[in-house]
């Protein structure tokens, strides 16, 4: 397919379905699987490093946007953890099979790992030959954000529905809903020991100021049966995308293969 034109899958049904735009590689295994940002797509810098890297390796890449996020349809305020979870699925089973290099960067790390257990737990074409997690946001929604709310922040959300934040990286803030937060609930990871069967991992920005460095710290305590390797990127920032990072990046997602 063109880089230029994305196919669409459909995910959801009646008032719930939305088109989700995805771009993929044909390729060898072990595939490339992306998982980007909170109000981040698909066409990011670290994105299209990993889809250019495939491409001239001749290795399988898939990334897609989120509802309500770049090129897929859909609104972002109804946006929560278990429906772009979905739609993770949804993409996984339509477009991959076989071992696949799973990468989350921010919340896709949460996600990355949410998609991993489901893997765990029931049959699939596709299989996690490995996780590369940027920045991990693992339970975001309640601990880097409900907790660290103020009163007011808090008061808003709960008697209005959402809450416009100001981002570091958009002119325009955006809504943080009620939805968002409750349903994120269902997903926490850290509570627990988390298993996932195959290597992981991390590159961490200590610089970071949206994830902080003992946020990534914290998920590797959690995962006690796995091999993990956690990277501290001492001048490193959330994004990661310098080209060192890019570099880096790239490194690692070559090394499980």
């Amino acid at each position: 397919m063109s880089e230029f034109n994305p196919e669409f899958l459909n995910v959801g049904t009646g008032p719930q379905a939305r088109k989700i735009a995805v771009r993929r590689e044909i390729g060898a295994a072990p595939g490339i699987f992306w998982l980007s940002g909170f109000k981040s797509d698909m066409r990011g810098v670290k994105a299209e490093a990993l889809a250019a890297w495939a491409r001239r390796h001749g290795r399988a890449c898939v990334r897609f946007d989120y509802s309500g996020h770049g090129e897929s349809g859909g609104d972002f305020v109804e946006g929560t953890i278990g429906r772009w979870l979905e739609e993770a699925r949804a993409v996984l089973e339509a477009c991959c099979e076989g071992p696949q290099v799973i990468i989350g960067s921010s919340m896709g790390g949460w996600l990355a790992l949410l998609l991993v257990r489901d893997l765990r737990a029931r049959p699939a074409k596709a299989t996690a030959a490995g996780l590369v997690l940027i920045a991990p946001a693992v339970d975001f929604t309640e601990v880097l954000m409900w907790r660290q709310f103020s009163p007011e922040i808090r008061r808003a959300i709960t008697e209005t529905g959402s809450w416009a934040r100001p981002s570091a990286y958009s002119d325009e803030p955006y809504p943080i809903t009620r939805r968002l937060i409750e349903e994120g609930r269902a997903h926490l990871l850290l509570d627990g020991l988390i298993e996932t069967g195959c290597p992981v991992r991390i590159l961490q920005g200590v610089q970071d100021a949206d994830v902080p460095w003992t946020h990534a710290v914290e998920l590797v305590s959690r995962l006690a049966q796995d091999d993990v390797v956690l990277t501290l990127v001492k001048d490193g920032d959330h994004r990661l995308s310098r080209p060192e990072d890019i570099e880096r990046l790239v490194q690692v997602v070559a090394e499980l293969d």
